[in-house]
């Protein structure tokens, strides 16, 4: 049997290697996908007072530490028995949309973008952020930092800091903003929806008008019929922030709409000794496996299913951008405003570009909202409504984010758990490389392009193992090499994962 691996995969936010296993025919009869690393906040968390998360947990991960920040607040908020006040829950959410706007673009200039505007079949020193600039232009280049810079502005005087924000506090918030700092938030709103519609009007121009890639896009390559998770507001429509969260079967049936609080009753992780990731299922489907299906408990949570489970968006220009996805796949409507769900999974990146318009204009409602400079940030923790256990939710850009913390009677936490977002994908992931692997490689040899375009198959989910990888107990790969005194390798022994 011939093994093919891709160590490293790249444009990612942690590390991850694919094993691809050949028969004697030259055909794939298996594909692994490993995660070699460990985090481990679960653990370490424990012991600490409860308050001290929002600024621990953001620490997971630079790319996304306002989704953990607003999930441990949001936790806390539980622990301490303190309901936000209304102008708090709007500049959480205000902050959360200057992130989605940043988040995303990074993922489509920067990570997954390369693949559609510089080509799958593109040389790999051409296939980045480089790449991406020297085909869209300088200009277009330059419009992609300008939309970064703005909001990371918002973002530092919001949260207190420019990567991982201080505010969020149990009932609240711990600043207002001023009516100078609105108007600079409007202002930026304003631009982030024309850099959004722009962004859609590229990926129109270079995906769905190429042949080549709307074939590649609408195949069965990279195709998996799950259920699909996402938070809805009281509408069930898109929402990041706060709401129900709902999952529908793979013919769009909702099969269970419920508060985060209510997680355990619906989510199961699943645990295996060679990975340092879970693998969470649907409890009352099962576990059967990695494979998809109606009868597997296998779920999504991505911008795509985000999209699946939603009567559609909360905002009219991403309504819209929503209802010609959809129709351009050619799924039926179920209701008055839902479609039939999108199982192609390479539509996420249209889904996400969907997404970063939303986000854009929801942040503009938020700036013109008549509260959002109001001072009262905070409803002050009373003692006596002191609960021992909160759990947090929102929806980070990789998919559905669960904090859930136990303390004792005193705050010090006992027991931490974190569903992260890529931790709701691994599964999935895992049968996209391999379905991908087997319908693209067909002889013993495949070329490099091949390979790219088998982690285009993990790339579409936006993985981010940092945040993922928290399961103990386990051991961390150790790689012991001997050289002699020119440097020659005379040994080497490893313990493998």
């Amino acid at each position: 049997m011939q093994r093919i691996t891709i160590d490293p995969i790249t444009r990612l936010e942690g590390h991850g290697r694919i094993d691809i296993f050949l028969n004697d025919l030259g055909t794939v009869e298996n594909a692994c996908f490993q995660i070699p690393e460990l985090r481990g906040f679960e653990q370490f968390c424990v012991g600490r007072m409860a308050e001290e998360m929002p600024v621990i947990t953001n620490r997971i991960c630079g790319v996304c530490p306002e989704a953990h920040h607003l999930a441990a607040t949001k936790a806390l908020d539980g622990v301490f028995g303190a309901e936000p006040t209304s102008v708090a829950k709007k500049l959480r959410e205000l902050l959360y949309m200057a992130f989605f706007v940043t988040d995303h673009t990074t993922h489509f200039y920067a990570l997954g973008g390369p693949d559609f505007i510089v080509g799958p079949d593109a040389p790999p020193s051409e296939r980045n952020i480089l790449g991406v600039a020297r085909k869209v232009g300088l200009d277009v280049a330059g419009e992609v930092i300008a939309c970064r810079k703005r909001n990371h502005e918002i973002i530092t005087f919001l949260g207190g800091k420019s990567i991982h924000p201080v505010a969020g506090v149990p009932g609240g918030w711990s600043r207002a903003i001023t009516a100078e700092e609105r108007v600079q938030i409007e202002d930026t709103a304003r631009k982030n929806i024309e850099f959004a519609r722009f962004s859609l009007s590229i990926f129109e121009k270079i995906v769905l008008k190429n042949p080549v890639y709307l074939e590649m896009v609408t195949s069965d390559t990279y195709l998996h019929r799950t259920y699909s998770m996402g938070t809805v507001d009281a509408n069930n429509q898109t929402n990041f922030y706060d709401g129900m969260i709902r999952v529908v079967d793979p013919d769009g049936n909702e099969f269970v709409k419920y508060h985060s609080s209510e997680y355990r009753e619906h989510i199961a992780e699943r645990v295996e000794s060679w990975t340092y990731l879970k693998y969470p299922y649907l409890k009352k489907v099962g576990w059967k496996g990695l494979v998809d299906g109606m009868e597997s408990g296998v779920y999504t949570a991505t911008p795509l299913s985000r999209l699946n489970v939603s009567e559609g968006m909360a905002t009219a220009l991403a309504n819209a951008e929503y209802q010609k996805m959809y129709e351009t796949f050619g799924c039926t409507k179920m209701t008055a405003a839902r479609y039939q769900p999108i199982h192609h999974r390479l539509a996420t990146h249209w889904a996400r570009l969907i997404e970063l318009l939303y986000a854009s204009e929801r942040m503009l409602e938020l700036a013109l909202d008549s509260e959002i400079t109001s001072p009262e940030t905070r409803n002050i923790p009373d003692p006596a409504s002191f609960v021992g256990e909160g759990i947090g939710s929102v929806e980070a850009p990789r998919g559905t984010l669960t904090h859930h913390y136990v303390t004792d009677e005193r705050g010090v936490l006992t027991k931490v758990n974190m569903i992260v977002g890529t931790t709701n994908n691994y599964a999935p992931i895992s049968m996209s490389i391999k379905r991908a692997a087997e319908k693209l490689i067909t002889n013993n040899a495949p070329e490099e392009a091949i390979l790219n375009r088998i982690e285009m198959a993990f790339r579409l989910y936006d993985p981010c193992f940092s945040c993922a990888t928290h399961f103990l107990p386990g051991k961390m790969p150790l790689t012991v090499s001997l050289h002699d005194s020119q440097g020659e390798l005379l040994r080497e022994m490893r313990r493998k994962v």
